[in-house]
C-alpha cells in the first residue's frame, strides 16, 4: 500500500523531555488540523446496523494478506489478550512447516506463536501448533481461526488444563463487520483462555520488569500524554509502538509510532486499497505531512 512517512528522530532515554517535544507538537498539531478538517457531526437518530463480513472480503489470502496485517497490527490482537506482544519474525520455519507469526512477550522475554486461519479450525492446523510449539520453544499460543468446532476448543481447553506455567493457549474466533457501506472493521473474541487469566494478568501487572524498547516507548507516550493532555487518551503505561487514528471522511490512517531507532508520523491507505488510489488519497495533504 502507497504510504508517507514524516517526521523521524532518533531517540534515547534522555531526549524523552527535551528534543521530543519539537515532534510531539508538530505530530499533534499535525493531527489536530487533519481531523478537524475532516469531522462528521453524528446525530443520535443516524444509527446503522452491524453487518457481518466474510473475512476473505478484508484479506483474500491468509499468508498474503492477513499475516502480513496482522504483523503490522499486533497491538490490536495484544489488547484482547491483555499481554504485549513485540514483533519478531513472520512466516518462521520449524522443520518442513512456517510459522505464521512469531512474537515475544517483553515482560518476560517469552516466546508467543501465533497460528492464522481464515476458514473454520481443523485438526492439521492444530497438529501444526503442537509442530510449532516444540520447534519454537514458544510458551504462549495463539489460534487465530474464523470459526472452532466444539472439539477444538475441547482440545485447547485441555491444553491449558493439564499444562504448568507459563505456558497458555488461547482460541480467538476473527470476523469482520461493518455499518452498513462504511469501510470493514476486524473483531477478535477470545473464545478459550488459561484458567484464572485475569488473576495472572493482575499479578503480571505488578511487575516491573520491562524490556529496553518497552521502557523506551512507555516513557515516550507518558511524556506525550502529559504534554497534550487528552489527545491520546491513552492507558496509564501504555506501550506499545503504534497509535492510530482512523480518519474515515478522507479514507486514510495516520499512525503515530516509536520504533527502535526513531519516532514519526506514518500515514496510509485502508486495508485492500490499491497504491494508486491511496497516493491520491494522500495528495491533498502532502505539503502539510512534509
Amino acid at each position: 500500500e502507497a504510504a508517507l512517512t514524516c517526521g523521524s528522530l532518533t531517540p534515547t532515554r534522555g531526549m524523552i523531555s527535551m528534543n521530543l517535544g519539537a515532534v510531539i507538537d508538530g505530530t499533534s498539531n499535525l493531527i489536530r488540523s487533519l481531523l478537524s478538517g475532516m469531522a462528521v457531526t453524528m446525530l443520535a437518530d443516524n444509527l446503522g446496523t452491524l453487518i457481518k463480513v466474510d473475512v476473505r472480503e478484508a484479506w483474500p489470502d491468509e499468508a498474503q494478506d492477513f499475516t502480513p496485517w496482522l504483523a503490522d497490527n499486533l497491538q490490536r490482537l495484544a489488547e484482547v489478550l491483555r499481554i504485549d506482544l513485540e514483533l519478531e519474525d513472520t512466516e518462521v520455519h520449524v522443520q518442513e512447516f512456517q510459522a505464521d507469526i512469531v512474537a515475544r512477550v517483553p515482560q518476560d522475554g517469552s516466546v508467543a506463536l501465533i497460528e492464522n486461519q481464515l476458514e473454520q479450525s481443523d485438526h492439521r492446523h492444530l497438529g501444526q501448533i503442537m509442530t510449532y510449539l516444540a520447534g519454537t520453544g514458544a510458551q504462549t499460543v495463539v489460534w487465530i481461526a474464523s470459526g472452532f468446532s466444539p472439539a477444538h476448543l475441547s482440545a485447547v481447553r485441555w491444553l491449558n488444563e493439564n499444562t504448568v506455567d507459563p505456558f497458555a493457549f488461547f482460541a480467538v474466533r476473527l470476523g469482520v463487520v461493518r455499518i452498513g457501506d462504511s469501510l470493514r472493521a476486524p473483531t477478535f473474541e477470545v473464545l478459550e483462555q488459561p484458567n484464572e487469566w485475569d488473576r495472572r494478568i493482575r499479578a503480571a501487572s505488578h511487575r516491573s520488569d520491562i524490556s529496553e524498547i518497552g521502557q523506551l516507548r512507555r516513557d515516550f507516550w507518558d511524556h506525550y500524554s502529559r504534554r497534550k493532555p487528552g489527545s491520546l487518551n491513552l492507558r496509564t503505561g501504555y506501550r506499545h509502538s503504534n497509535v492510530w487514528h482512523w480518519v474515515e471522511e478522507a479514507e486514510l490512517v495516520i499512525s503515530q509510532y516509536v520504533a527502535q531507532g526513531q519516532v514519526g508520523l506514518y500515514v496510509r491507505g485502508h486495508m485492500g486499497v490499491s497504491e494508486e488510489i491511496t497516493a491520491q488519497q494522500i495528495e491533498p495533504f502532502d505539503a502539510a505531512l512534509r
